[in-house]
């Protein structure tokens, strides 16, 4: 059955129907597809890799034979997704690869080869709908040349902003040695990352009950955070500007405990760096995917409002399903509104506002 966005209930059961407000809207956290690519399988005898099945319009992301994810004409119409991002309100759209498509579990040149046709596209879509969308790039994080070359790529020639990256790469937490040349060059670049949850810790204990995105995906992104903190990566490239997806996870909503391990257990904690973790609430973005205006608030309270973006997960069940609905819920002064609903995202990503005039 397709995922629809129109209609859906607000929080509380009832329906939203404020008027829609004439101000910029940006939301930095929406994934899209073309619609088909590559089958790495298929041309490289691997396995593993995504591939698609097509039903009539009935389309299905399958990995080795099996079912990983039905989607639908919003995940790879730009046409439906313009029309129903003008029903929500929103102009402007930052689109991103969805994450099973990273295939950092594949040999590097076959994850460069899909890498480079997923960019390809997601920057035609930029040059062919200038006002409406803003891509973000993939690259082959399991192995630093390559994926420096691509990100090179993906600013010098493709003009993308910024990458989308997973919140781990094959178990490897995102302090590991092994990336730090990738983050020096997104650093040099001035490329903005998206951290995106992927490939959750513990998945194979959590089999029942959607556990892995209700509790892993959360605690994915608490586990990059304080690895880039603790490792001492924000530290070492302090112009890099992270994006952490899903409101940064259970992050925010732990700080306390975080800093008291930190200051408890230095010996464990503060190994590689001596820098408090609650000083860095302010130095790294957020997305407002909390499915709860109550938290949305305390978020703001704690990463302030300068570091805090509208973002959706669109177009995808665990999304917010009206995006920003729960901005708007905060009934938020004008100038809080205008941060939030786009003026954070283009310091994010380095852009002007003219460009969407």
């Amino acid at each position: 059955m397709r995922h629809v966005f129109h209609g859906t209930p607000f929080y509380g059961g009832g329906f939203y129907n404020r008027p829609m407000e004439s101000m910029l809207k940006i939301d930095m956290h929406a994934h899209m597809l073309p619609p088909d690519w590559p089958n790495l399988d298929s041309q490289f005898g691997t396995r593993g890799a995504p591939y698609l099945e097509r039903d009539g319009e009935r389309r299905v992301i399958m990995r080795d034979g099996k079912f990983f994810r039905e989607i639908w004409s919003n995940c790879w119409s730009m046409d439906c997704r313009i029309a129903e991002y003008a029903e929500f309100g929103i102009q402007v759209q930052v689109i991103s690869t969805v994450p099973v498509m990273f295939c950092y579990d594949q040999p590097a040149e076959h994850c460069a080869h899909l890498a480079r046709f997923l960019n390809d596209h997601v920057a035609e879509q930029q040059v062919t709908h200038p006002r409406h969308v803003i891509g973000l790039g993939t690259v082959p994080m399991q192995d630093a040349d390559t994926a420096i070359a691509e990100l090179r790529r993906t600013k010098e020639e493709l003009g993308l902003p910024g990458i989308q990256i997973g919140s781990n790469v094959n178990d490897m937490n995102l302090d590991d040695p092994a990336l730090l040349p990738i983050f020096e060059a997104a650093s040099d670049l001035e490329l903005a990352i998206l951290v995106h949850p992927w490939e959750m810790m513990g998945r194979e204990k959590m089999s029942d009950y959607w556990l892995p995105w209700l509790v892993g995906m959360p605690a994915e992104l608490s586990r990059a955070i304080c690895s880039l903190i603790f490792g001492g990566v924000m530290e070492q490239l302090p112009r890099l500007r992270f994006c952490f997806a899903h409101g940064g996870g259970s992050f925010p909503y732990t700080i306390g405990r975080i800093e008291h391990g930190f200051n408890m257990r230095p010996d464990l904690v503060a190994t590689r760096n001596k820098v408090s973790p609650r000083s860095y609430l302010g130095r790294f973005f957020v997305d407002s995917v909390t499915h709860d205006p109550a938290a949305l608030r305390y978020l703001l309270d704690v990463v302030g409002p300068d570091n805090v973006m509208l973002g959706s997960d669109y177009p995808f069940p665990l999304g917010e399903q009206r995006p920003g609905s729960a901005i708007e819920a905060l009934e938020l002064d004008e100038p809080t509104r205008a941060a939030l609903y786009h003026g954070n995202t283009l310091r994010w990503l380095n852009l002007d506002a003219e460009r969407f005039a």
